[in-house]
């Protein structure tokens, strides 16, 4: 006797001739394209996110910088040769603490080649994503990487690895980013004494590597006047182009296992929407809304992320978030470019300690009990954004405090408090002080690189923010 559930199971056959999405030339209503279209809004924005950067950088002719943002062709970087500066807008919730680099990947152009020099003791990692900003290299301190040459290839290259490549990384798409970080005390020092290893960190296509360790003196570089950023971070995903960019997107994402459907119903929907001006109309008002709704409030950290004591908030599987659409999406509205939580883990802070948002004017205090400052073996250090998520210009010139800071002084009893506020505090307490803006919503943002047992396993977290008088 045969069962219920055997009769009716379909052959294989039968199921791998049923469509994943509405069959082409299917009439679609508007309110189903609104649905599809909302959706994929969500989960593709970062996709849009990297194709809309590599589109802009595919027009730069050469290595230079834009007032102080650093500029390069696809498969090329341009390293910066101290801190990040306050005016770029090219990426929220840049660091202090680091040198960096950054640049566009195309590896259907080209594999490409990046230079590991001899940092001796200093940290450094570079990170490398892809289009869906997973990571899918692992070069820097924390893994034991070598001095020597890497090479980056794509999905479906099959070419010869020339003798002198170290070791192979291949991507799953085509377009992704690479950002060498190499820490920098805030010493005369250690500023010069990172110039040296900092000009041989270059990447380059692959028809260029001959086995020599190549040199980019980074401060010769040609530096054109600063356009306007305005405040916030450059919109690279827009509503009205959403749809135009979406397939070109996804052809360089191929599926990952059980997102085919997601993709045949949305290029379906597009499809629709290209013969019908109206249903185009219909989609690209419920995309606006889509970006007001679901986006934007992704902005602020107190509205995704697991929530830990104090208001505080952090993220598990950053560089490597798979199938999560939620966070994927809110950490790169937010702070895009984050690395893996073995490199570093991330905090973030929008809220004192009763509840209320941080204020500009406001005063705060950050004490770390004694032997209780985020346990690395990297470096660590807090960080204040305004309310775009960029530095606040203030007189210090300083954005950040931590391992980077030689002055900071502790309290008798070992711990070691960090005072945030507008004004200058008291003489004795100047070498803590984090200055916030006069005004406006500010928030706090505490890194750990290569973050120690303790954080990984969350038994860390930060203290509370206290506001004072």
């Amino acid at each position: 006797m045969v069962s219920c559930a055997q009769s009716i199971a379909p052959s294989p056959g039968f199921a791998a001739a049923m469509p994943a999405g509405p069959v082409p030339g299917t009439r679609i209503t508007p309110a189903y394209a609104r649905l599809v279209a909302r959706d994929a809004y969500f989960w593709a924005w970062p996709l849009l996110n990297l194709a809309a950067r590599r589109a802009s950088y595919a027009k730069v002719p050469e290595r230079f910088y834009l007032g102080a943002a650093p500029m390069a062709p696809l498969n090329q970087f341009t390293m910066l040769t101290d801190y990040f500066p306050p005016e770029v807008r090219l990426v929220a919730c840049p660091n202090q603490d680091v040198v960096y680099g950054g640049g566009l990947l195309a590896l259907d152009q080209s594999p490409v080649v990046i230079q590991v020099p001899d940092f001796g003791s200093r940290f450094w990692v570079y990170q490398v994503v892809d289009s869906r900003t997973d990571g899918f290299a692992q070069l820097g301190k924390m893994y034991g990487t070598t001095p020597g040459f890497y090479l980056l290839v794509g999905p479906d290259w099959h070419g010869e690895v020339p003798r002198g490549i170290t070791r192979v990384f291949r991507a799953s798409t085509h377009t992704g980013n690479v950002i060498p970080r190499l820490f920098l005390d805030d010493t005369l020092q250690d500023r010069a004494a990172i110039q040296e290893p900092l000009q041989q960190v270059m990447m380059y296509p692959l028809d260029q590597f001959d086995g020599t360790l190549k040199r980019t003196d980074w401060s010769a570089l040609k530096k054109l006047p600063a356009q306007d950023g305005g405040d916030a971070e450059t919109p690279w995903v827009a509503p009205g182009t959403f749809l135009d960019l979406l397939p070109q997107a996804l052809a360089d994402a191929p599926p990952l296992p059980g997102e085919e459907a997601r993709y045949a119903q949305v290029l379906a929907v597009i499809a629709a929407v290209k013969a019908d001006p109206a249903l185009r109309k219909a989609v690209e008002e419920e995309l606006a809304q889509a970006d007001a709704e679901l986006i934007a409030p992704l902005f602020q950290f107190r509205n995704f992320g697991i929530p830990l004591p104090h208001h505080w908030s952090t993220t598990s599987n950053t560089a490597a978030f798979g199938t999560d659409y939620f966070t994927r999406t809110a950490v790169a509205k937010s702070n895009i470019f984050v690395n893996a939580p073995n490199e570093t883990k991330y905090f973030y802070q929008d809220l004192d300690e009763d509840g209320n948002r941080l204020q500009g004017g406001g005063r705060y205090t950050v004490t770390f009990a004694k032997d209780q400052t985020p346990p690395v073996n990297g470096f660590w250090s807090l960080t204040l954004y305004n309310e775009h998520h960029f530095f606040a210009p203030n007189a210090a010139n300083r954005y950040s405090l931590g391992t980077k800071n030689k002055t900071l002084k502790y309290n008798d009893d070992g711990s070691l408090t960090l005072y945030v506020q507008s004004d200058a505090p008291a003489p004795d307490q100047e070498s803590n002080w984090l200055p916030a803006p006069k005004t406006g919503a500010f928030s706090l943002y505490v890194r750990a690189y290569w973050p120690k047992a303790a954080i990984v396993d969350g038994s860390w977290t930060p203290p509370a923010v206290r506001p004072g008088a």
